[in-house]
């Protein structure tokens, strides 16, 4: 029972923590802008996805380069490089969301159940590419 706990201790790190937090908030933004662009805008599925992906992709970085991972960077030419290591990632992520909601949306699984799956896989995919290298401090 021990280890159970030191291992929690060792996963649940404040990072981790603020990183779920916003991850939740992100997702927040990406369905319900989603399902606004699909329920009251009827727009397109698959367009709606991407425009709702675009959201959750700007909010992310704002919140993971302050608040989750604390940029440092300092230089306009490492905050551009910084933000084109993010986009890289989420653009790597969105395909994989993207691909995986337009299988997805052929079955007869809801749309709001579909986004929800592939947003959870993303988020996780999301943290170590941001962790790693997006926002991988160089000390």
């Amino acid at each position: 029972m021990e280890k159970i706990k030191e291992l929690i201790k060792k996963v649940l790190t404040r990072e981790v923590i603020l990183y779920i937090l916003f991850g939740v908030l992100s997702t927040i933004v990406n369905l319900g802008s989603f399902y606004i662009f699909t329920n009251f805008l009827k727009w397109e599925e698959n367009i709606s996805n991407i425009i709702a992906i675009l959201f959750a992709i700007l909010f992310a970085y704002f919140t993971n380069k302050d608040m989750v991972f604390h940029s440092e960077v300092k230089k306009i030419k490492q905050k551009i490089y910084q933000f084109g290591k993010f986009m890289a990632g989420r653009a790597f992520t969105m395909f994989v969301e993207w691909g995986g909601c337009a299988l997805l949306f052929l079955t007869p699984i809801p749309q709001m159940v579909t986004k929800l799956i592939m947003t959870v896989i993303v988020v996780i995919l999301n943290y170590f590419i941001s962790k790693f290298f997006a926002f991988k401090n160089k000390n």
